[in-house]
């Protein structure tokens, strides 16, 4: 298993070619009959994309924009559909390290990620069916929504605080805090 610092390197090195890519504003804005269905599925023109190194590609060129989501090269930026998030976190392990705590994600791309105060777990519940809906920040506005999996994991990874009267579970990644939800009835 790599260490933390390796981890941490490479996201540094993945985060820093995305930034390139921030200052593309092409002239030319469309639409393209692309669809990332809400269980990270990629669709074009209604079939699944069959090749995932085709899905990294366009991962790559992705950029949200408010509530929209574009590819953007340097020629074009064409808007997609995304049912919930573009990506899912399907794998979470806890790493100690030097005295230190990371909660690492894997995507169902590949990318992986760790909680801290840049990348942070956030979770909803759903009004209709109470049931979380657990996300954490990747990068630019960009979220992965954790799976079932994975959240039930990062549970077992979780601690009961108590705050203002209600328990709560809580992880702990790279110093930073992050609530689950509450356990109270």
């Amino acid at each position: 298993m790599p260490d933390l610092e390796q981890i941490l390197a490479d996201i540094h090195n993945s985060e820093t070619s995305q930034a390139a890519r921030r200052d593309w504003n092409p002239g030319y804005q469309g639409e393209i009959d692309i669809r990332i269905a809400d269980d990270g599925s990629w669709y074009h023109q209604g079939r699944r994309f069959q090749r995932d190194s085709l899905v990294r590609l366009f991962a790559g060129i992705l950029r949200r924009e408010q509530d929209d989501y574009f590819l953007v090269t340097p020629a074009e930026k064409l808007r997609i559909e995304v049912e919930d998030a573009p990506f899912v976190a399907t794998l979470v392990e806890r790493i100690e390290d030097g005295g230190r705590q990371a909660i690492v994600f894997t995507t169902n791309i590949g990318e992986r990620i760790v909680a801290d105060g840049d990348h942070r777990i956030r979770v909803e519940v759903d009004a209709e069916s109470g049931q979380p809906r657990p996300y954490v920040h990747l990068r630019d506005g960009l979220e992965a929504l954790i799976s079932r999996g994975a959240f039930f994991d990062l549970a077992n990874f979780a601690e009961e605080r108590q705050r203002d009267g209600s328990n709560y579970l809580c992880v702990t990644s790279l110093d930073q805090t992050f609530d689950l939800g509450t356990t109270d009835e």
